[in-house]
């Protein structure tokens, strides 16, 4: 049996050139379903898992990336905290495809137009593999947290709203 070809986005690029075990899930979706919980249906994973990219601007830093699980909120002023910034604010939705290359829907960490500070998540530690955004709409892209925090240069950090 052939094997389906894996569309290389900016994402899968980058994984491949970093030599990063990933495995792709592509699924469909519509304009009114961009969000990580219908990814989490669409592709049969647990909710848990699946992780959304949320691009920030800290009044000191500029622009940051936080990963989050798909279950939970971020916590702007514990990224502000732990990102030495006094307030972090999220994108204006406007300025997503300009500043990092993605869309909504399909904004993944990795593979962004630059590497900006990336916080994951402590919750991804005692996580075998996450899922995040593969760069585009309908595909998601799954490897262990270590190798996120690698091919983003980012940092685990106590982010969540409880």
């Amino acid at each position: 049996m052939k094997k389906k070809k894996v569309q290389k986005t900016n994402a899968v690029r980058q994984l491949e050139k970093e030599k990063i075990s990933y495995h792709v899930h592509e699924y469909p979706w519509n304009e009114e379903h961009l969000d990580a919980k219908t990814a989490a249906k669409k592709v049969g994973m647990p909710l848990e898992k699946i992780y959304k990219t949320l691009v920030t601007v800290g009044d000191k830093t500029g622009v940051m990336i936080a990963c989050i699980p798909a279950e939970n909120e971020l916590n702007l002023k514990a990224l502000a905290k732990g990102s030495g910034n006094k307030k972090v604010e999220m994108l204006s939705m406007k300025d997503l495809e300009t500043i990092t290359g993605y869309i909504r829907g399909g904004c993944s960490p990795i593979g962004m137009k630059k590497n900006f500070p990336t916080y994951v998540a402590t919750k991804a530690e005692m996580m075998e593999s996450i899922v995040v955004s593969a760069g585009k709409r309908g595909m998601q892209v799954e490897l262990s947290p270590a190798d996120l925090l690698r091919v983003t240069n980012a940092v685990y950090a106590d982010i969540l709203d409880n």
